[in-house]
């Protein structure tokens, strides 16, 4: 029997659709979230069909062009799924993913909790709640045919597209010293040069980034909790993957990351 909640609905549909690896058009319109809130509040509703905790958050759509790219006016936050995290140097099952691309990025763990709070929280604020910055790989996905098209509140339902993600050794001490902004990042497939691109492209750096991450969070009275690792939003352009591939993101000093893809 159907649940009778259509945003619990909404989230056993696309968490289905995720574990088969199928796509669909749209929800249907009965489980249809209308906006922002409705579209976290689906996302939180999947929660109970995954196989373990929230592992993090990732942002999407902190760039211009991403933002033109899948038709919405801003960021969007998703949840990352433990079960879907993939260990540095392991290896990514390509299967039916349609976006087959490769976001180079620096992650954030955090090191205390940023609760809801009716004053924003400023990035020095932010920033002191940190413990560790990664460099990380993210293999987006939607479980939409056109994920250009079905509207924001979808794809925020959808986990604002997140799917795989890779995370990275921690940073050496003295990393909060670097310019994140200013700072080069290397994609390679294969050993070769792929991209190239600086935490500018993350609205104007990462840290900001995960600024309005929090900020994001505690409007809708969510938690960004101690542990949880924020992936800030690709530094480089967006790198076309294949099967049989090793992809690798190059931070220089702050680290190196990388994953094989398999068919």
């Amino acid at each position: 029997m159907p649940d009778s909640d259509p945003l619990t609905s909404a989230a056993k549909t696309l968490h289905d659709h995720w574990q088969a690896g199928t796509k669909l058009s749209a929800l249907p319109e009965a489980q249809r979230p209308r906006d922002r809130k409705s579209g976290y509040a689906v996302q939180a509703a999947m929660q109970p069909y995954t196989s373990g905790q929230v592992f993090g958050w990732k942002i999407a759509a902190t760039s211009a062009a991403g933002q033109k790219h899948i038709n919405v006016d801003g960021p969007l936050a998703g949840r990352l799924l433990a079960e879907r995290v993939i260990a540095d140097g392991g290896a990514c099952p390509l299967g039916n993913n349609l976006m087959r691309v490769a976001e180079m990025e620096f992650a954030f763990r955090m090191a205390a909790d940023l609760p809801p709070r009716a004053a924003p929280y400023t990035q020095d604020d932010v920033m002191g709640c940190v413990d560790t910055l990664h460099p990380a790989i993210e293999i987006p996905d939607s479980r939409y045919h056109d994920f250009t098209k079905v509207g924001l509140a979808q794809l925020v339902a959808d986990n604002a597209c997140a799917h795989r993600f890779v995370l990275g050794p921690a940073a050496p001490e003295g990393w909060r010293a670097v310019d994140l902004a200013a700072h080069p990042v290397r994609a390679f497939v294969n050993e070769e040069v792929a991209g190239e691109g600086s935490g500018s492209v993350v609205l104007g750096d990462p840290r900001i980034a995960l600024t309005w991450l929090v900020n994001e969070l505690s409007c809708h009275q969510m938690t960004l909790r101690a542990g949880e690792v924020v992936t800030t939003g690709t530094c480089v352009k967006p790198v076309a993957i294949e099967a049989g591939e090793t992809i690798s993101g190059d931070f220089g000093p702050l680290g190196r990351v990388a994953v094989t893809i398999k068919s």
